[in-house]
């Protein structure tokens, strides 16, 4: 009787825990990539091609912390995520994705710059981004903003 009891234990355990598994294995697959926005996916879903528009070479200079005599610059190569149908609209906003793009980088910090991971470069400069379309009241001509290339220096 004890190793019946012992064997119907273990037999619900693993079925509980395939079943957990199946379950975190079924969401992880249909959530959105880490990183992209909802857009991004239903674009991907739909087949809708892709292009992508770099950003090269924006160059700003840190904010000093009181005290530090080294000045301390950051260089990152942009690239934005858009469809074929918004690509000649968002060729034309380049300069003013680049113009963003230094104001809300040249604000930070080298100290917190330098403890930032590429995922909350992303999150700021999409941030600046919706902020900056907002205030037009225009719709962002890309889904996402990505890095290519980031030094600090």
């Amino acid at each position: 009787m004890n190793k019946k009891l012992v064997l119907i234990v273990a037999a619900v355990l693993l079925v509980g825990a395939g079943a957990a598994g199946g379950a975190v294995w079924y969401l992880k697959g249909s959530a959105a990539p880490a990183g992209t926005d909802k857009a991004v996916a239903e674009e991907k879903k739909a087949g809708e091609p892709q292009k992508y528009l770099t950003i090269e070479k924006v160059i700003v200079m840190l904010r000093r912390q009181p005290g530090d005599t080294v000045p301390h610059y950051m260089s990152a190569d942009l690239v934005i995520a858009t469809t074929v149908k918004q690509e000649k609209e968002a060729k034309e906003a380049l300069p003013l994705l680049r113009s963003v793009a230094v104001r809300a980088l040249s604000a930070l910090p080298m100290e917190k710059a330098s403890m930032m991971t590429i995922d909350q470069f992303v999150e700021e400069l999409n941030k600046a981004y919706d902020e900056a379309y907002a205030k037009e009241q225009r719709e962002r001509p890309f889904q996402q903003v990505m890095i290519g290339k980031l030094i600090l220096e």
